[in-house]
């Protein structure tokens, strides 16, 4: 089936890196399914940019880290194409809590929006993909888990279990022409803050190689490769995607 036949499903896609991923896809022909949490204006922004590259979208609001939410986000995504082709699971929380003072409820939050929806997506999605013999996820993890870094533990944890249900997945799917695979992004500062210039940002700079801060589009950019019918023997994957960044 050709690429403009099929859907894409992104969460957090109302700016960031979400919305680089939807643009790209959307380039390469794919429907897209909007989501955002809270700001619907932003997520209507980029309906409008992805109808003026020539492709279909629609928006599903919602709280992914609700699980009543993310079938509801599933239902309206399915009832409008039938079936989702491509998800990709990158909304998430960062708080800055640690360990000993990281309630329960918090714990259970980051959890649920970090790594339950990717679960709760997934099976809304799979078998969509099973039944077409053809299918991408891509999760998402990042330095600080891969390092381990104190004072999120929380997050740590939730973008290792994100890990591990990558590899699990992309092994008893892959047989049936679905992929999965993870990207861990360097340090990618939000573009509607000036936050480039700060002290942080500077010494996030100097650890990374290639001389720059990372860019939606630097991640957008494997996105469409992993999606594409060229990226279908990338499976199980995690691509770091940082600047040359030691983890």
């Amino acid at each position: 089936m050709a690429l403009e036949k099929r859907t894409a499903l992104i969460t957090g896609s109302g700016r960031n890196i979400g919305r680089g991923c939807a643009k790209e896809l959307a380039k390469a022909g794919f429907n897209i399914v909007l989501n955002g949490s809270s700001n619907r204006a932003d997520c209507e922004s980029v309906a409008e940019e992805i109808r003026a590259l020539g492709s279909h979208s629609i928006i599903a609001m919602g709280d992914i880290g609700d699980k009543s939410a993310s079938n509801d986000i599933a239902k309206t995504a399915l009832d409008a194409f039938g079936r989702i082709d491509v998800l990709i699971n990158n909304a998430a929380i960062r708080p800055a809590q640690p360990f000993l003072e990281t309630t329960d409820d918090v714990w259970a939050r980051v959890m649920d929006v970090n790594f339950n929806a990717a679960i709760w997506l997934c099976r809304a999605f799979l078998p969509g993909m099973v039944e077409a013999g053809w299918g991408r996820i891509v999760n998402f993890t990042g330095m600080n888990a891969q390092r381990g870094t104190g004072g999120r533990p929380v997050v740590t944890a939730s973008k290792h279990a994100c890990w591990g249900l990558t590899k699990a997945l992309a092994r008893e799917f892959g047989p049936q022409g679905v992929t999965c695979n993870i990207i861990s992004p360097g340090t990618f500062p939000d573009q509607d803050l000036v936050v480039a210039k700060s002290n942080a940002m500077q010494e996030l700079l100097k650890e990374t190689p290639t001389g720059r801060l990372g860019d939606s589009a630097d991640i957008a950019a494997i996105v469409g490769l992993l999606c594409s019918h060229q990226g279908g023997f990338i499976n199980g994957q995690i691509l770091q995607v940082n600047g040359g960044v030691e983890t």
